[in-house]
């Protein structure tokens, strides 16, 4: 049996090829939701929109402090696992979610799988790299998207037959939900948009809303290149990021605001955006996927090959810099190599974990160390 544990919108998106491979091929297998989010409603919506099975189980623990939330997930998901006895437990990223359920499973000497194993921003003081770094060296399958993820794991002393090379379900995740979404209603159309004629922002970290001075920096630098270009400026606005702004008191002048909105609609004025704003690692990815220049919202990224390919620049929290940043990006004409792989992650990783009894192993690449055969 495969424990599928998310806890965020952006692990709903991520492991959603692999819920669609686990379908696909009839296995047992169950989600557990640790309802991380501000909203589980707006997490179920994202169930809905990709035509994904509901959950098995909802924590629905909510928000609170580092340690409060991390505590309840680990409670809540080891009474689970003690109850469904799973042979592997598969986690996705960098939250809170991913530390709390890779732990618990580790102590109750379940197998765990990282999904997007590797990454480092190499910045200790973000909680998400220390969610990374623990999971990771707990884990006993490390799904790597790249071969950077792969050389820092070996360069941490873990050991190379645990590391495998799949790719970032990212991919798949893109691939498969952009043809959802065009069976979805045209969100341009809505807000009266024309492809490649507006700028697209999102922010929601930590490191940069909770600080007064860097979120004025940003909403400083926006304001900037909505003047310079004369384009709408379009910000789907994180409940967290709603919050701060309204606590510090600021307004955003010239930046069309609005409410957080579904992955297929985010996907399509993603697609269709002359050029992206964020300190998402996600959009990061899925950007450089679409071949939509990205302005990275923070001084450090996880994400190190979409700057490599000439897709991302990093442009930190300073107004001048944000705008110097949108420049050099505009000249960029989105025909970079996608670094992450060809969408067939979700099958790979499934396969790995087992897959049908006699199914033909999914063949993988001549530098990746074949972890597959110890299954």
């Amino acid at each position: 049996m495969i424990a599928v544990v998310l806890g965020t919108r952006p692990e709903i998106v991520k492991m959603s090829p692999i819920i669609r491979e686990c379908e696909a091929r009839n296995l047992d297998y169950f989600i557990l939701h640790s309802g991380q989010h501000y909203s589980y409603e707006m997490d179920w919506a994202f169930f809905e929109d990709l035509e994904l099975p509901e959950p098995k189980y909802n924590l629905d623990v909510g928000s609170g402090t580092q340690a409060e939330q991390t505590g309840k997930i680990l409670t809540g998901i080891e009474k689970v696992l003690m109850q469904e006895k799973p042979d592997i437990v598969l986690v996705q990223g960098d939250t809170n979610t991913v530390m709390a359920g890779a732990l618990a499973a580790a102590k109750l000497h379940i197998r765990v799988g990282h999904v997007e194993a590797g990454l480092r921003s190499f910045d200790r003081t973000m909680p998400e790299e220390i969610n990374r770094v623990v999971a990771d060296h707990i884990s006993d399958y490390l799904f790597v998207p790249t071969e950077n993820a792969r050389r820092y794991l070996l360069n941490e002393g873990i050991e190379e037959n645990k590391i495998c090379r799949t790719g970032n379900t990212i991919v798949d995740a893109v691939f498969q939900n952009r043809e959802i979404s065009k069976k979805r209603a045209n969100i341009l159309d809505t807000l009266g948009l024309e492809p490649r004629e507006y700028f697209l922002v999102t922010s929601h970290r930590q490191e940069n809303v909770d600080n007064p001075e860097n979120l004025r920096n940003i909403i400083t630098g926006l304001e900037a290149v909505h003047r310079e270009y004369s384009l709408p400026v379009i910000f789907p606005m994180h409940p967290r990021t709603r919050k701060m702004v309204e606590q510090f008191g600021m307004s955003l002048d010239g930046v069309s605001v609005m409410n957080p909105i579904g992955f297929l609609e985010f996907l399509q004025i993603e697609s269709n955006a002359r050029l992206v704003m964020t300190d998402s690692g996600g959009v990061q990815e899925e950007t450089c996927i679409l071949g939509v220049p990205c302005v990275t919202l923070r001084e450090n990224t996880e994400r190190p090959e979409t700057i490599e390919v000439g897709a991302n620049v990093l442009a930190g929290t300073g107004a001048g810099k944000i705008l110097t940043s949108v420049g050099q990006m505009l000249s960029r004409t989105g025909t970079w190599e996608n670094p992450f792989g060809d969408g067939m992650a979700g099958r790979m990783i499934v396969t790995i974990c087992g897959g049908l009894p006699g199914m033909r192993k999914v063949p993988i690449k001549s530098n990746t160390p074949s972890c597959i055969d110890q299954v």
